[in-house]
């Protein structure tokens, strides 16, 4: 997060000074409305005054219509400053996105913007990805750094859930073919570059909410003050307009008001700067409500790429003949499972044969069998799930050797890890325990998700066994094993029916309903195009547990928004006690007794109220740019701790600086 001193640095204040002014434009201006009736009063007493007055002194009405106006610029300014913040950030993805050149596969070199969806490119060592695709040919270790900040690099491969590239991102060995993904300026650096420079930020349904509010209650005061020249006219007295003016700005909500819009923007700041691409701000709210989060397995929980750790033969099997099976029906197999069985056998075994007979037939895996081998001399060697041998070879279901295999493959699922089983011409070999390695620090993080009330699920295609096991090893709260696409959507909706939030992660394409489903959808980057289309979220790291910090910025942004709201109308509290007995105790000297601060004189107390009214709008900028901390304790703790905060720190911080303001404004003889 950025610190107060290089939020003020002076590259950012020198632009955001200018954009302030520039949002002075009445169009941009009455997006805000409580700002814009600001400024139409400081019209109205610009325009009043220049008529000459209302039997005020020249000195005293001048001075209010100036800080009318620098409430107005302050509030411009707070916003202004929270977009400044992105600019270098932009600039930096602007700079990678110019260089972008694509590589056609005739040789043909071509700008990158000139690239349709479903063009195919040739990336090579050293060169820029032109453009958000998917890997449809070779394998590649990608230096993401500019997209992620993370300078270690990443594999990226044809096939499975790690083919995903990003515009921008360097390969920095071997070369790949690139199919084109995305539409002429809809990438994720043309996201990003978006988001960062605020120009496609839409508000929240809770920031609309709350301006509806302040525009609520400037009607009703706006009503309130119109009504007491009609009040003081039976009393036999008159208030002027510039006073009425002084009473309106300090009762509506300038404060938040003028904040409102820079919370908002930080807020999606924050999340970009922690390497997360949020489509809405709508996510960004929703992150702080959840109460449910569903996490895939493999690659999410688990690394992703499961490694042969053992091989377990039946009776009567030698541990050889065993693994020089699996090695012939894993050598065509280029998937990291695949690679792994032939490495292991290689280095138990030391079977040496790397390449197959002339006269294999390779019998690849397709999601109906769930098997894959080879056909070779007359041997037919299989490998896959323990039923889906079993359909293979009905004939060995039977048997001791049945019996023997289910048992050893039970013991091995008990054990977390994942059993294929191996037969050659119908006979059972044994099986292979294949481990999920469970990503470092994912226990710890679950825990922290449950102290702040989220409960976790991993979903996972493994059988119950392996899937309980892995879950109690992660930590998380539940899990849904066997689960298909269908099976997630139907949890996903029957949590929502029960009126709670549900959060998803996940990076494949089976993903994609789950995360389009979810009330926020966190896909990883690493993971598939059509996964990273249906969330409304992207994490840029792949890092699951990153959702603590989603959800801990989601609850920051709502905090923030909440704890200076309060401030804001407890500091109108405090106004009101400066400014009410300063304008009727003329009229009704009763009124006297309010005068709590022992303000010099009326117009004093007017003068002082409007002068803090303004500065405590860039006196809060920090905060609201930085943004509340938000500590994983229970909901009363927490709102205790902020009405203790902001509700009291909002009734006090007015009287002390309206009395000290006061004090300076008499002595030097402003009032």
């Amino acid at each position: 997060m950025t610190n107060p001193s290089s939020i003020f640095s002076a590259r950012l204040i020198g632009p955001a000074m200018g954009d302030a002014v520039r949002k002075l434009d009445p169009r941009q201006l009455v997006k805000n409305p409580v700002l814009f009736t600001t400024a139409v009063i400081a019209v109205l007493l610009t325009v009043l005054l220049a008529l000459g007055g209302e039997g005020l002194a020249f000195g005293f009405q001048l001075q209010l219509i100036v800080w009318l106006w620098l409430t107005v610029l302050f509030g411009t300014f707070a916003e202004a400053l929270a977009e400044g913040r992105g600019r270098a950030q932009a600039a930096s993805l602007k700079a990678t996105k110019s260089e972008l050149v694509a590589r056609l596969p005739g040789g043909q070199t071509v700008p990158a913007s000139s690239l349709k969806r479903g063009d195919e490119v040739l990336v090579e060592t050293g060169d820029l990805i032109p453009a958000d695709g998917e890997v449809i040919e070779g394998v590649a270790s990608v230096n993401e750094a500019a997209i992620t900040g993370e300078s270690a690099p990443v594999i990226r491969e044809a096939g499975g859930d790690r083919s995903a590239v990003t515009a921008g991102t360097r390969v920095i060995s071997d070369h790949i073919r690139v199919r084109v993904t995305q539409e002429p300026g809809q990438g994720f650096l043309d996201r990003m570059i978006a988001l960062v420079e605020g120009a496609e930020r839409q508000k929240t349904p809770n920031e609309i909410a709350l301006t509806v509010l302040l525009v609520g209650l400037t009607i009703i005061f706006l009503i309130a003050v119109s009504t007491i020249p009609g009040f003081a006219s039976y009393a036999g007295g008159n208030i002027p307009v510039a006073m009425l003016a002084a009473l309106l700005i300090t009762l509506i909500p300038t404060t938040i008001a003028a904040l409102l819009s820079a919370i908002g923007i930080a807020g999606m700041d924050r999340l970009v700067r922690f390497n997360v691409l949020a489509k809405s701000g709508r996510a960004v709210e929703a992150a702080g409500d959840v109460d449910v989060l569903l996490l895939d397995k493999t690659g999410t929980i688990t690394i992703g790429d499961r490694q042969a750790s053992a091989f377990h033969p039946l009776e009567g099997v030698a541990g050889q003949d065993l693994a020089e099976a699996a090695l012939l029906a894993s050598l065509a197999d280029e998937t990291p499972e695949g690679r792994s069985i032939v490495a292991l056998a290689r280095s138990t075994h030391g079977i040496a044969t790397s390449s197959l007979p002339s006269d294999a037939e390779i019998i690849p895996f397709t999601a109906q069998t769930r098997l894959s081998g080879v056909r070779s001399s007359g041997a037919l060697i299989q490998k896959g799930a323990v039923d889906s041998i079993f359909r293979a070879n009905p004939d060995a279901t039977n048997g001791g050797a049945a019996a023997e295999l289910r048992r050893v493959t039970e013991d091995i699922a008990r054990g977390g890890m994942t059993p294929l089983a191996v037969a050659r011409d119908g006979r059972l070999l044994g099986a292979i325990a294949l481990k999920d390695v469970i990503k470092a620090g994912v226990r710890e993080r679950f825990s922290e998700l449950r102290r702040m009330g989220i409960r976790t699920v991993m979903i996972t295609g493994d059988n119950p066994l392996t899937a309980a096991a892995i879950a109690a090893e992660a930590g998380v709260d539940d899990f849904l094993a066997e689960a298909t696409p269908e099976d997630k959507l139907a949890l996903i909706r029957r949590e929502q029916e029960g009126g709670r939030l549900v959060a998803m992660c996940g990076d494949g394409t089976n993903d994609a309903p789950a995360l389009a489903q979810a009330d926020v959808g966190v896909a990883m980057n690493t993971g598939t195009q059509a996964a990273r289309e249906a969330g409304n979220m992207v994490d840029l790291d792949s890092d699951p547990t990153k959702l603590i910090e989603i959800v801990g910025l989601g609850k920051q942004l709502l905090m923030t928004r909440g704890s200076l709201t309060t401030f804001s109308v407890a500091n109108d509290v405090a106004k009101y006690f400066a400014i009410i007995p300063a304008i009727f105790v003329v009229l009704y000297p009763g009124l006297g007794v309010l005068n709590v601060m022992a303000l010099a004189s009326p117009q004093s107390a007017i003068l002082s109220a409007i002068i803090f009214n303004a500065l405590i709008i860039p006196a809060l900028v920090p905060l609201a740019l930085k943004g509340v901390a938000y500590r994983a304790v229970g909901a009363g703790p927490l709102l205790a701790r902020n009405l203790a905060i902001y509700g009291l720190g909002g009734l006090l911080a007015p009287f002390a600086g309206i009395k000290l303001i006061d004090l300076v404004v008499s002595g030097i003889g402003l009032a």
